[in-house]
């Protein structure tokens, strides 16, 4: 298992609010749509990163990671895996505290890069799946 329990509830309710989420466009039709929209019902800021840099759900995007001007607490990917891997470096450069691929984005060894680094690290899970069940 890619984060266990603890690191789930640990980046879901102690690491902070601010959720990058790599991969948010105004296409209702994709995962990271409806994801984000449940982030902020459960109180998370979101932060669109995508190249069209739109505007989701209220927030402001940004074309990537270095681009946004301020800190953010949690790097949500929902990008392909083989794209995965250079998110996580951004997420390290940007200062990030945890970064979280989402359901079917696998990369082994960019998951311990980000362990090795310090960062709480979630794979392969959806944090709009864990967060109803923090209770």
């Amino acid at each position: 298992m890619y984060g266990d329990e603890t690191a789930v509830r640990r980046i879901l309710t102690e690491l902070g609010d601010t959720w990058a989420v790599v991969g948010l466009s105004s296409n209702r039709r994709r995962a990271a749509y409806g994801v984000a929209e449940v982030l902020q019902r459960y109180g998370k800021r979101i932060v669109p990163v995508h190249p069209k840099a739109e505007t989701v759900h209220g927030e402001p995007g940004y074309a990537s990671l270095a681009d946004i001007p301020f800190d953010v607490d949690v790097v949500d990917v929902f990008v392909n895996s083989d794209l995965a891997g250079p998110v996580v470096d951004e997420a390290l450069a940007k200062g990030a505290k945890a970064v979280w691929f989402q359901l079917g984005v696998i990369d082994e060894a960019a998951y311990d890069r980000a362990r090795a680094a310090g960062l709480e690290m979630v794979m392969d899970r959806c944090p709009a799946i864990e967060i109803p069940r923090l209770g």
